[in-house]
C-alpha cells in the first residue's frame, strides 16, 4: 500500500519564509549550511587584536637605506622606501598618503601606498621594516635631521 502525499494548497504568489525554502530555492542553501559558513567566514578571518599603549611617531622624514659594507657608505639609500610623518597618524610618500598606528614599538601602516607594512621602533627615530614572517629585515629608516642630510 502506498502513502499518498498530501500537498499544502496555496497561492502561486505566496512566498515561504527564507527559513523554511527548500534545497535549490530561496537563497540556494539550506539555513543551516548557510549558517555554517557565515561562521567559518567569520572565524577564519585574521582580526587584528592589539593591545599595548598607542602613540605616534615623531614628524619628519625617514629616510630608507640598507647597510653598506667596510669598503664603501655605511648605507645605500633607497628612496623608493623612504617617507615622511606628518600630524594625527597620518604619513605621506611619493605615492600617496595613508594612515600608521604604533602600539608600543610596532609601526603599523594601516591605509595608503604602504598599507599592511610593518616596522619595529628600536629607538627615537630608527625604525627597522619588518618582513612577512615577522623577522627584522634588513632595511632601516632614519628620521632626518639637520645633520644627516
Amino acid at each position: 500500500m502506498r502513502k499518498s502525499v498530501i500537498r499544502e494548497r496555496r497561492a502561486l504568489s505566496a512566498v515561504r519564509p527564507l527559513w523554511q525554502s527548500r534545497a535549490g530555492a530561496g537563497s540556494g542553501l539550506p539555513m543551516k549550511k548557510l549558517v555554517a559558513l557565515m561562521f567559518l567566514t567569520v572565524t577564519a578571518a585574521p582580526a587584528m587584536a592589539v593591545s599595548g599603549q598607542i602613540g605616534t611617531m615623531p614628524i619628519g622624514r625617514y629616510i630608507c637605506e640598507l647597510p653598506g659594507d667596510a669598503l664603501g657608505p655605511a648605507g645605500l639609500h633607497v628612496p623608493s622606501s623612504d617617507f615622511e610623518i606628518k600630524q594625527a597618524s597620518r604619513y605621506k610618500t611619493d605615492r600617496g598618503n595613508g594612515n600608521y598606528l604604533l602600539v608600543d614599538d610596532l609601526l603599523i601602516m594601516t591605509s595608503g601606498p604602504r598599507d599592511g607594512e610593518k616596522y619595529i621602533r628600536k629607538t627615537h627615530g630608527l625604525v627597522r621594516r619588518l618582513s612577512p614572517d615577522g623577522t627584522p629585515s634588513e632595511l632601516r629608516c632614519v628620521l632626518r635631521t639637520r645633520n644627516n642630510r
